[in-house]
């Protein structure tokens, strides 16, 4: 005689695969996810939005600004922004295709030369937001006395300017030796406005 599940079976079953599909484990993993895909739409909303973008972080560097003065202290922590932000700026500055190892295209060097835009190492968009975060993962380090090492800040300043002057000297004789100039520039526009109908008419007279 063949026996027939019961619904009381089916139901344990059932109640056992829901409580496994809700565990907490899926449930941090699914508000992971959503808070991830919220974050990552804001910042596409934000891509257009160039002076609003630059001036959210102009304050958020501000704020750090005023808290290491404030404390007096973390002067490695701002040496290590320093120098990840030289890192930045120049692959911000420099081309995405170094013309000293390509023979590709390059970029125009006279205004009869067709208008190729340049295209940067590092783009605006991915500049700005690790700048930013850079400086707001920063901040929240100085909230822990570990990273307050004592230092004599006026040497790493004297450091970080000579590494600065270094740098973007090589950076600039690169520009010249290439003769590319790290912005779009001369590129003709066209406002698109259609000819008025009187000058239509004195055209066909």
């Amino acid at each position: 005689m063949e026996t027939v599940p019961t619904a009381t079976a089916a139901t344990a079953e059932d109640f056992s695969s829901s409580s496994s599909s809700t565990s907490p484990t899926a449930a941090i993993s699914r508000w992971k996810y959503n808070v991830s895909r919220r974050y990552q739409h804001l910042l596409d909303k934000s891509v257009p939005h160039v002076l609003h973008r630059w001036v959210v972080c102009l304050a958020v560097v501000s704020i750090y600004a005023v808290r290491v003065y404030l404390v007096q202290g973390f002067y490695i922590i701002t040496y290590g922004l320093g120098i990840y932000l030289l890192n930045l700026l120049m692959g911000f500055l420099s081309p995405q295709i170094d013309p000293e190892y390509s023979d590709g295209p390059t970029l125009p060097t006279r205004g009869s030369d067709e208008f190729r835009p340049f295209v940067r190492r590092l783009p605006e968009f991915k500049f700005w937001y690790c700048v930013t975060r850079s400086f707001c993962i920063g901040f929240v380090l100085t909230f822990f006395s570990a990273f307050d090492v004592p230092v004599f800040w006026p040497i790493l300043l004297f450091y970080w300017l000579m590494l600065f002057t270094l740098t973007m000297r090589r950076q600039i004789m690169h520009m010249i030796k290439y003769r590319y100039v790290p912005f779009s520039l001369g590129k003709q526009r066209y406002d698109g406005k259609r000819p008025s109908s009187s000058d239509a008419t004195s055209s066909e007279d």
